[in-house]
């Protein structure tokens, strides 16, 4: 499922990004941990923020007794699982886990459940049967950009991916997706992989050094916060700018709105909400309360399209990822499928 940014459905997604945590039912004394392997770029931070602005509100409502995020220093599962194993020693409640790597963390996530703690992993999940996992299809997100681009480019064309942060889920995910895409358009090729760890600075370099040997290319399919970079590569080597798909972070749609005005320059851009932070919060909450919640849960992503650009722009704050924040109420209609 993909919640679009059109013209059309704005002012709802509007009043969902505006929506702060629903008040609680009844007081809580539970604690929960946020444990989280990386915070080097603008989706990271706004998944903290979105975290520590939600939380904050549901501690203050009742709904909690505490709710403290911590972050470790590099993307190392070894560092992240002492960090869990740490958590556990200080006897919280529930964890939730951005995790670096789908399986490397599983012992100290068994560890956790057996300890009697409930654990949710996010984003970056976790495979452990006894873990939660909440996640969009990051698969077909790879799949939709080769879907866009056939639209684009009927004859297919040469690609360039940009690769996100090693290791993740996330990252192996959505490369499957591309190729996966790839085989349902195999008029398309991607010639040459490059990292972007999901940053802007990165992704400029990473491009830049391959522009000299790449032969044409009409779309560089990316995984989010790396489209700005992308583009700023190939302004500054004086190479004609292809199709590239865009994360939701407002460098890129500034960027891609200064260009939409200039040449009529079409993209999409789609991520998933770093405010999913806060629906796994309440996930963890509603399973403490003893709700049966399945162990895999879907949340939409977040897609603007050409006609959805200018409000797209206009409710994402400068620097900053395109936002939808979950309220309890929100997560309850997530765990019945609805």
């Amino acid at each position: 499922m993909t919640i679009r940014l059109t013209s059309s459905l704005l002012a709802a997604v509007a009043l969902t990004v505006l929506a702060g945590a629903a008040a609680a039912q009844e007081a809580s004394d539970k604690t929960f941990a946020l444990s989280n392997n990386y915070a080097g770029n603008s989706w990271r931070q706004a998944m903290i923020k979105s975290w520590e602005t939600g939380t904050k509100a549901a501690v203050e409502a009742g709904a909690a007794k505490a709710a403290d995020a911590f972050t470790t220093g590099e993307n190392s599962p070894t560092e992240q699982a002492a960090q869990l194993q740490n958590l556990i020693l200080q006897g919280y409640n529930a964890i939730v886990l951005n995790a670096a790597s789908p399986s490397a963390l599983n012992g100290a996530v068994k560890e956790a459940c057996d300890a009697g703690i409930t654990v949710v992993s996010f984003d970056g999940v976790v495979t452990e049967p006894c873990a939660w996992r909440v996640a969009v299809d990051f698969k077909k997100m790879g799949v939709d950009q080769i879907d866009y681009l056939a639209t684009r480019y009927p004859d297919g064309g040469n690609l360039l991916e940009i690769r996100g942060l090693a290791g993740t889920s996330v990252d192996d995910e959505i490369h499957a997706g591309l190729l996966e895409g790839i085989k349902k358009h195999p008029n398309f090729k991607i010639v040459r992989e490059v990292q972007g760890d999901w940053t802007q600075t990165v992704a400029q370099k990473s491009v830049a050094s391959v522009l000299p040997s790449l032969p044409e290319i009409v779309g560089v399919v990316t995984q989010g916060g790396d489209g700005y970079g992308a583009a700023q590569a190939f302004e500054a080597a004086g190479k004609p700018v292809p199709t590239i798909i865009m994360g939701n972070r407002q460098d890129e749609l500034a960027w891609w709105k200064e260009q939409k005005d200039k040449n009529g320059y079409e993209t999409f851009s789609q991520s998933i909400a770093p405010g999913v932070s806060t629906l796994a919060f309440w996930v963890a909450k509603e399973i403490l309360d003893g709700t049966e919640v399945p162990k895999d849960l879907s949340v939409p992503t977040l897609r603007i399209d050409q006609d959805g650009l200018e409000k797209g722009l206009e409710m994402t704050p400068e620097g900053g990822v395109t936002n939808v924040e979950y309220t309890e109420e929100q997560a309850k209609a997530v765990i019945a499928g609805k």
